[in-house]
C-alpha cells in the first residue's frame, strides 16, 4: 500500500495469480499480504476489496471505485473516505447513492468494488500554514469586509461593519 501525491486516498500493488502487477484504489482495512477477488460468479461472502458486477452485489451494500459504463473503468467514489450505496436493482440498472447523496442509475453489468475506500482520516489533515497551501497552486484569498470601498461592494465601514448595502 502505497501514497499517492496526485490522489488522496492510498493506492496498493496488486499482484494477479497469472503474474502482471497492477495499482488498484485500496480499500479501507487492506493490508500488506491480503488477498483481494475479482469475480463474475455469485459469492457467499463480501470482504473489502471484492469487485464484480452490480447484479451480483446485494442491496444497501457500500461500494466504491464504481463503473458509470461497464468496461470504462471507475469514476465513481474514488476518493479518500469515500463509499457509495447500493439501493435497489431494477430491470437493467442499479440505482445508486453517491457521496453527495444524488441517486444514479447505473447498469447491471457495471463493475463496484465492495467496501469503502482507504485514508478515512485524510479530512482531518491541517494544512498548518499559508505555505503549504501556496504550494497546492492556491493564490491568497482576502475577504471583501476587509477592502475599501471602492474595491468591493462590502468593503469599507468602521470596525467589523455589516454588509451595509440597500436591501
Amino acid at each position: 500500500i502505497e501514497y499517492d501525491p496526485y490522489r488522496t486516498a492510498y493506492i496498493a500493488l496488486v499482484q494477479y495469480e497469472n503474474g502482471p502487477k497492477r495499482y488498484i484504489i485500496a480499500p479501507d482495512g487492506l493490508k500488506k499480504g491480503d488477498t483481494i477477488l475479482t469475480t463474475n460468479k455469485r459469492q457467499s461472502e463480501f470482504p473489502a476489496g471484492l469487485c464484480m458486477p452490480l447484479k451480483l452485489i446485494p442491496p444497501a451494500m457500500r461500494i466504491h471505485s464504481v463503473e458509470m459504463q461497464p468496461g470504462k473503468g471507475a469514476q465513481i467514489a474514488r476518493s479518500a473516505g469515500n463509499a457509495a450505496q447500493l439501493m435497489a436493482k431494477e430491470g437493467a440498472y442499479a440505482q445508486v447513492r453517491l457521496p453527495s447523496g444524488e441517486v444514479r442509475l447505473i447498469p447491471m453489468n457495471a463493475k463496484a468494488t465492495i467496501g469503502q475506500v482507504g485514508n478515512v482520516a485524510h479530512e482531518n489533515i491541517k494544512l498548518g500554514k499559508a505555505g503549504r497551501t501556496r504550494h497546492k497552486g492556491f493564490r491568497p484569498t482576502v475577504r471583501g469586509s476587509v477592502m475599501n470601498p471602492c474595491d468591493h461592494p462590502h468593503g469599507g465601514g468602521e470596525g467589523k461593519s455589516p454588509i451595509g448595502r440597500p436591501g
